[in-house]
């Protein structure tokens, strides 16, 4: 269960870091826009604010990948920073969904896999 739950731990990481790409680096773009539902004019308005919130996304998916790669040598150290990781994005998730419920979509995509990494994890290690 545990290795399942890595595994989802890290679909989840690449899903932020691609959220840090969009908000940090392409907000502006038609593309991006559109995912986001926003115009030209809103994009420009929040540009710093979506530059910051990507640092965001991407700083949880870097403590997330860390965790991986540093529970094959320190397993209670790699699962303290997996689930502070894949619990900071499924709290981020359900902040979302509680204060915008418009957004539901986005805080259920943002918060499935690390929902699932956590418990999987979860069950792997009581096992």
């Amino acid at each position: 269960m545990v290795y399942a739950g890595l595994v989802f731990a890290g679909l989840a990481a690449l899903l932020h870091v691609y959220i840090f790409v969009m908000e940090s680096l392409t907000w502006t773009s038609a593309r991006t826009r559109a995912t986001f539902g926003i115009s030209e004019e809103e994009a420009q308005a929040t540009k710093e604010l979506a530059f910051n919130q990507g640092f965001y996304n991407l700083f949880l998916a870097i403590v997330t990948v860390a965790g991986i790669l540093i529970g094959k040598e320190h397993h209670a150290v790699g699962l303290a920073l997996m689930f502070a990781g894949t619990g900071s994005m499924l709290a981020a998730a359900v902040v979302l969904l509680v204060s915008s419920p418009d957004k539901a979509r986005a805080a259920i995509t943002q918060g499935t896999l690390p929902l699932i990494a956590i418990v999987l994890m979860a069950v792997g290690v009581a096992m």
